[in-house]
This record gives C-alpha cells, structure tokens and sequence, in this order.
C-alpha cells in the first residue's frame, strides 16, 4: 500500500482523472520544444522544422519508451493488453523513448536533407529539459525511488518536507532518486547551455550523452525498480556504452582535427 501524502491525481473532468504525470508529460514537452525551436532558428533552420519533427517523433517515442519499459516487465504484463497502454499508471522508459526519437529523428533527417547531427545537436539541452522535469512525474507516481532511510537521513540532506512525505513508500521512507536526477540534469543543462557555443559540431550531443550517462549509471544503482537483464541492470549498460562511446569518439574527433592543423602548418 502506498502511503504518500501527494495523490497522483490532480483534479478530475466530468469525473475522468486528470493526472499529475500527465500534466507535467504534457508541460515538459512544450519548454523542451520552445527551447529546440530558438536554438534551430539561430542555426539557420527553417521555421517549424522543429515542429514537425515533434509531432512525427513524440508519438512513436511515447510508443517506444513504454514497450521498452513492459519488454523488461513482461512478468508483470503478460496477457494483459490494458496494463500494457495504461501509461498514466506510470511505467515509461527513458531511454526507450530516446531509441525510438532517434530513429524517427534519422529518417526525418534524411529527407529534410539536414545533417543528423545537426538536429542531435539542436535537441541536446531540450532532452535534459526532458529528463529534469519529467523525473517530477515519477515523484507524483510515486515511482523511480531508492532504498530505505530513515527521515532524519533525508531531513539531514535539507530535503523539503512534501518530498520527504511524499517518499513514504509502503511503511518506509525512500531515497529520492528521482530528486537526484533532476538536479543532475539541471546542472547538467547549465552547463550544456554554457558550453555549447564553445564546441564543434556534434560535441554537444557527445557531451550531452556524457553528462547524463554518468548521472544515470551512479543513481540507477540507487533504485529499486530497475529494469533488468539478466543480473544486469540495463540502463546501467547503456549509460556506460554511451559514456565510453561519447569519450572514444571525443578524443577521436579532436586527434583528427589536431592532425589536421599540423598537416596544415607544415604544407
């Protein structure tokens, strides 16, 4: 039984729930598009480009992120269709919804006849937009917690009583995970917006995955609802991959731009 003193609804329509997860979904998606719309006008794109890649990528990342989610909960979801589309109930996957974003976003690309990396460029700040604030769905979820402290552990961290309230989980208080990543990704945002006009092409996607991927590696072993393959926890994996990856390709790209200038100065 949950006890948490936020109910996840938060008012009712001719007495259909309206849920707070889906409002802030819903809210999240309109900053993190206003924020990719300026950054493509200033690179040069043409109006509503990012609008179109919106609506044609929003749908298919919300299919993706929860068939990731119930492919890693298939005990749970066997043989029954309606807890498999009850999204509002919770139970997406973050980087399901990025797997699914970045082939509709490779496809778009293509016949835009825009540079894939451009857009990935484009839409870096915009995913940790994503990911700082869609984290507070999951708090009104009550869902991507960790484990169990006592309140004066949490109250010694200068957490807000609500959160606190809010993380008594079934008899016990709970790590706020989901607190710890959006903070992450607001520093992390800070730190993209900072930067960007500093790097190359493409190293602000690299640095995005970098940035993230090591926040979600440390607090995924935190929770206790990962997702799991086998004795491994899968975002963990993937976070690493597309940690080491970022760095591998970082180094690459600038031994190769560095090459280039001392070809450059001894011709």
């Amino acid at each position: 039984m949950i006890l948490g003193f936020l109910d996840p609804v938060a008012f009712y329509l001719f007495t259909k729930p309206v849920y707070w997860y889906g409002i802030i979904i819903a809210t999240t998606v309109l900053f993190a598009y206003l924020l990719a719309d300026k950054e493509a006008t200033k690179r040069g794109l043409k109006q509503d480009t990012m609008l179109d890649l919106l609506l044609l990528a929003l749908p298919i990342a919300f299919i993706f992120a929860r068939a990731y989610y119930v492919i890693f909960r298939w005990e749970h979801y066997a043989g029954d269709f309606g807890k498999m589309v009850a999204i509002w109930d919770g139970g997406i996957a973050i980087y399901g919804g990025l797997i699914g974003g970045f082939i509709v976003l490779y496809f778009f690309a293509r016949k835009k006849e825009i540079k894939i990396i451009k857009l990935l460029d484009i839409i870096a700040p915009s995913l940790l937009v994503g990911q700082m604030f869609g984290r507070w769905g999951n708090f009104f979820n009550h869902e991507a917690y960790g484990e169990i402290v006592t309140k004066q552990y949490l109250e010694d961290r200068f957490i807000p009583n609500f959160i606190i309230e809010n993380m008594y989980i079934d008899g016990a208080y709970r790590q706020p995970t989901f607190l710890y990543e959006s903070l992450w990704c607001f520093i992390a945002l800070v730190i993209l917006l900072l930067i960007r006009n500093k790097l190359a092409q493409s190293e602000v996607f690299a640095a995005y995955l970098i940035l993230y991927g090591v926040e979600r590696f440390i607090v995924e072993g935190m929770r206790t609802d990962s997702l799991y393959l086998g004795s491994l926890r899968v975002s963990q994996v993937l976070s690493l991959v597309f940690v080491v990856g970022s760095l591998i390709y970082l180094i690459a790209l600038n031994t190769k731009y560095k090459n280039k200038k001392i070809l450059y100065k001894e011709s």
